[in-house]
């Protein structure tokens, strides 16, 4: 075998829980599980700041929040300037044929950033949708091609049936099936087989803006999740700390009670989505067979990240919590790759930024230096590790008006709001759920004690001043871009 091509695939704001092959209780994946069969899921992957854009340049970059300067949720950064190296500058430099097809979420929006070309629809972008009066041809190419259908309007978009993309209202898909934006990626996608580079092999980023909201899939896949048992929300005896943030009644909040009915609908919509990215990805696969690719051909699986779904009557992103912080995370060694691990499940703590090294080292692409994940490649190939990838992972996020922190080691987790000081320690080997707040039991003091030790080891030197004297300080002024990156940005501008 020659080199292999790479296909990168990123959904936006799946659970990494939602899937069957994870044993979750209606979620139904059986293609994604038949790709977890050929290959290695890791139990355990997070996404260190988990929101669109920092999570992504975590993707591309394979850099960790402290290298890529990214902690919380900001549009308009220059990306190029930023972080000029990327997993797809890099295979390009390797003479890979480099192809992005949909979720981008860079800016300005149609930078290439290391692609050959990009086909974009990133969903429902309000700072562009503002920039540009809604003229979609200057940043997304769904909508121009939606809007030249039989049957469609020169105003038609997706839009039209009113569901907003960070609401809990579910509805089915108001048009036919294929001029879904998740079906149009899968056509997408093999189009594009047919007009690749043959004499080059590729790397193919795939991106669905789903299941992140609105919660509109195709009827058959909302009907499918409308019968599952009815919503009970998980609570645990610690909601009471974020209680200033509570907004009950609000169907974008990111925190606040709801009718049980709305959230149920809101799951069928959620993981209808889901069924229909599976099929798609079955699609994508079958066509890989045909044009003679697919044995020759690594595919990666995760998401930018989860989505609390009324756990503990929070939705949306950007919490430490596992519904938001933890993602799927699949890799799939090529078929024809002697010796690789096929249905391996791998318990040791990964973050996205591990994708890029790991694509590299598998394609035989050498790692730049500028990368501080972790190759997972000997777990893929089936080599016996030298030790874990990590002993604990930082992750971050500015959300609630301040900067939560959290470490995890994939039994513990620690959480620290920077405003006040809140602080949450939950053992998730027996409350994986997180329910149960240690951090106010006697018993667990010298665990509460050692996990803030850590957090106070990996603050230290922040510019934020989270340490001073060995303790975390609180009420410290926030940024959501480091010193580095701006002062890049500042003089690339």
């Amino acid at each position: 075998m020659g080199k292999p091509n790479v296909i990168l695939i990123c959904v936006d704001e799946w659970r990494g829980d939602c899937l069957s092959a994870d044993g979750h209780p209606y979620v139904e994946t059986p293609h994604l599980d038949e790709l977890a069969r050929g290959g290695v899921r890791f139990s355990k992957g997070y996404s260190a700041t988990p929101t669109c854009v920092p999570a992504r340049v975590a993707l591309f970059t394979g850099q960790s929040q402290e290298k890529h300067g990214r902690v919380g949720y900001n549009e308009g950064v220059p990306f190029d300037v930023a972080h000029p190296v990327t997993i797809q500058g890099e295979f390009r430099k390797a003479g890979y044929h480099t192809q992005a097809i949909g979720k981008m979420h860079v800016y300005p929006e149609r930078s290439r950033i290391g692609f050959d070309d990009v086909i974009l629809h990133d969903g429902f972008l309000h700072y562009s949708r503002k920039n540009f009066k809604q003229n979609f041809a200057f940043f997304d190419d769904y909508v121009p091609w939606l809007r030249r259908q039989p049957g469609s309007t020169p105003e038609g978009e997706y839009f039209d049936n009113g569901v907003n993309c960070n609401s809990v209202v579910a509805r089915p898909w108001d048009k036919a099936e294929h001029l879904h934006p998740s079906h149009w990626i899968g056509t997408q996608a093999i189009d594009w087989m047919y007009r690749r580079d043959p004499s080059k092999p590729f790397f193919l980023y795939l991106s669905w803006h789903r299941p992140h909201p609105p919660y509109d899939p195709p009827q058959w896949a909302y009907d499918q999740y409308l019968d599952i048992d009815p919503y009970k929300p998980v609570e645990g005896d610690w909601e009471q700390d974020w209680d200033e943030f509570r907004k009950d009644g609000d169907y974008q909040a990111a925190f606040g009670e709801l009718p049980d009915r709305t959230v149920h609908r809101a799951r069928a919509g959620y993981y209808g989505l889901m069924a229909q990215i599976d099929l798609q990805i079955n699609r994508i696969r079958e066509s890989l067979a045909d044009f003679g690719l697919a044995e020759d051909t690594i595919i990666a699986f995760t998401s930018d990240h989860g989505e609390m779904m009324g756990d503990h009557h929070m939705f949306r992103k950007a919490l430490p919590y596992e519904g938001s912080a933890r993602v799927p995370f699949i890799i799939a060694d090529a078929p024809s790759a002697k010796d690789s691990a096929r249905g391996a499940v791998m318990d040791d703590v990964v973050e996205l930024r591990d994708i890029m090294p790991t694509l590299l080292d598998l394609a035989g692409v050498d790692i730049p230096d500028s990368v501080d994940g972790k190759s997972l490649a000997p777990h893929v190939r089936g080599e016996a590790a030298a030790g874990p990838v990590r002993d604990w992972l930082h992750g971050e996020h500015i959300y609630f008006s301040q900067n939560i922190h959290w470490l995890t080691d994939g039994r513990i987790k620690y959480v620290w709001g920077s405003a006040k000081g809140v602080e949450q320690l939950f053992d998730l080997t027996t409350d994986p759920d997180e329910c149960r707040n240690l951090a106010h039991d006697e018993a667990s003091s010298p665990l509460l004690e050692l996990w803030r030790a850590r957090m106070v080891e990996t603050l230290d030197g922040r510019e934020e001043g989270f340490v001073q004297d060995g303790e975390l300080v609180t009420g410290r002024p926030v940024v959501s871009i480091l010193a580095r990156t701006r002062e890049r940005i500042a003089a690339g501008k």
